[in-house]
C-alpha cells in the first residue's frame, strides 16, 4: 500500500506547479483545491482570483463555489465580473489560468459543454463554458488538472469549449489568442507538456508506481512519452497533512442535514 492516493498525488503535483507571488485565475473543484494547497504550503503570496470578482482571496476553507461568501470576506478586493474579465484577464494581467476539463485532446483543447456529436441532442450536457474560454485565451499560461482515462483523454474533443493549440502549431496565432496556452496538464498518472515542435501533449513525468503502458492505455491517442521522462517526487508529509486538513474543512463547512 502507498501512503497517499492517486488523487492526492495529482493535487500535490498541481499545487507545486504554482509559483509564489503569481496571479492565478482559479476554477472551482480540483483547481481550487490545488491552488489553496499551494497557498498553504510553498506559495503564501499566491494571489487567488475567482470569476465572481474576488481578488486576493485567502479562504480558511475550500470554497463550495465561486459565489461562496468566504471568498469575498477574505479578498483584498471585490470587483464586478466585467472588471475581472475586461481589466484583469483580457489585457494579460493574470499569470496563470487553472482549469479542469471533462474532455481534453492531444492538442490541449478542452470540452466542458457536451458529450456527443449533436449539440442540440447530446448524450450528456455538461455545465458549460463559464469563464474558461477567456481564461484559456488570455492568461499568460494555463495549467489543466484532470483525471486521465480514455473517456477524458480523447483524440478529438466532442466540442471545443476552450482552445488549447487548436489543430497544431500556429493556430493560436491565427486566432489572435494572446496567452501561451496550456503549458502543463497534470493527471492522476503523471504530467504532460506540449511538444515544442508539434504542440501535442507528451508525458514528461510519471507519478510513483505508474508504468508507461498504464498511461498509454488511459489515453485516447498514441501517447508519446519523452525519453527523458522522470518520476514525480512523492508527496511530502507536510504537503499531505496540509491537503488533508484543507479537505476536512469542506466536510466541516457543509450544511448539516435537518433532522426529520
Amino acid at each position: 500500500m502507498t501512503e497517499w492516493t492517486s488523487d492526492e498525488m495529482m493535487t500535490v503535483a498541481a499545487a507545486r506547479a504554482l509559483r509564489d507571488g503569481t496571479r492565478c485565475f482559479v476554477g472551482i473543484g480540483l483547481p481550487s483545491t490545488a491552488a489553496n494547497l499551494a497557498r498553504r504550503t510553498h506559495a503564501p503570496g499566491l494571489v487567488l482570483v475567482y470569476e465572481s470578482g474576488t481578488i486576493g482571496a485567502k479562504p480558511d476553507r475550500l470554497p463550495l463555489s465561486i459565489g461562496d461568501g468566504v471568498l469575498a470576506e477574505t479578498a483584498d478586493a471585490v470587483v464586478s465580473v466585467p472588471e475581472v474579465f475586461n481589466y484583469w484577464l483580457q489585457p494579460g494581467r493574470i499569470d496563470v489560468g487553472f482549469l479542469g476539463a471533462a474532455q481534453i485532446d492531444r492538442y490541449g483543447n478542452i470540452n466542458t459543454t457536451i458529450i456527443g456529436d449533436d449539440y442540440r441532442d447530446p448524450t450528456v450536457r455538461l455545465p458549460g463554458a463559464g469563464g474558461a474560454p477567456e481564461i484559456a485565451a488570455s492568461c499568460r499560461e494555463v495549467i489543466v488538472i484532470v483525471r486521465q482515462s480514455p473517456r477524458t483523454f480523447v483524440d478529438r474533443v466532442d466540442f471545443v469549449t476552450s482552445v488549447g493549440y487548436g489543430s497544431g502549431p500556429g493556430d493560436r496565432q491565427r486566432l489572435n489568442l494572446p496567452g501561451r496556452g496550456p503549458v502543463t496538464v497534470i493527471t492522476d498518472l503523471g504530467i504532460l507538456e506540449p511538444d515544442p515542435r508539434t504542440c501535442e501533449l507528451t508525458m514528461t513525468r510519471l507519478h510513483p508506481g505508474v508504468a508507461a503502458d498504464r498511461a498509454r492505455a488511459a489515453t485516447g491517442w498514441p501517447l508519446r512519452i519523452a525519453e527523458s521522462a522522470g518520476t514525480t517526487l512523492p508527496p511530502a508529509t507536510a504537503e499531505l497533512a496540509a491537503l488533508r486538513a484543507l479537505q476536512a474543512t469542506v466536510r466541516q463547512s457543509s450544511p448539516a442535514k435537518e433532522s426529520a
